[in-house]
């Protein structure tokens, strides 16, 4: 094979590997039951070479009291809803929570461009429980969007997905109920 013909065809072969890959994912993809998360939205590219003007999150359910991280240039929007079984929080009952996140660029300066890599921030109170959690993110762009908003019907993994969620696995806390 020519050099110049092997050379092409690994890029090739590297551009689809990369964009197989690419996705939004999180930061650190594991945390224990009931305590404190910090969810990092990881947005590596726009839509088919299209820059990203909104990034919006569902929030999970079980993952109470969503702060999000404000970004410059970008206005922020929250969505809350009553809750179907309250909660206390230092002392005082919540009856309703944020249920979304979105963040929209304010000019086109801001926007994320393609070739771009960004993050996206929530903190909240995970459950009490181990099990997954899907942060479902929809990423809205010049021309397009994607939705990564896939689930597997079974189990986590999301081998064959083409727009997956972003997967927290809640796991077991061996200091669950032990106070510092």
């Amino acid at each position: 094979m020519f050099p110049s013909l092997r050379h092409t065809l690994c890029c090739i072969a590297a551009a689809l590997a990369t964009s197989a890959q690419a996705h939004v994912t999180l930061e650190t993809p594991k945390a224990p039951a009931g305590s404190t998360y910090k969810a990092v939205l990881k947005v590596g590219h726009g839509c088919e070479g299209s820059p990203t003007h909104t990034v919006t999150v569902q929030i999970p359910t079980g993952l109470r009291g969503a702060k999000p991280v404000p970004k410059a240039g970008w206005t922020l929007s929250l969505r809350k809803e009553k809750l179907a079984t309250p909660y206390d929080s230092h002392g005082r009952q919540v009856t309703e929570d944020v249920v979304e996140v979105t963040w929209k660029a304010n000019t086109r300066a801001d926007w994320l461009e393609d070739a771009w890599y960004d993050e996206f921030t929530v903190r909240g109170q995970l459950p009490p429980s181990a099990g997954p959690l899907w942060f479902k993110v929809s990423q809205v762009c010049e021309k397009g969007r994607w939705d990564w908003a896939e689930v597997p019907k079974e189990g986590t993994s999301t081998q064959g997905l083409k727009a997956p969620a972003a997967l927290l696995e809640v796991q077991d806390n061996p200091h669950a109920g032990h106070a510092h």
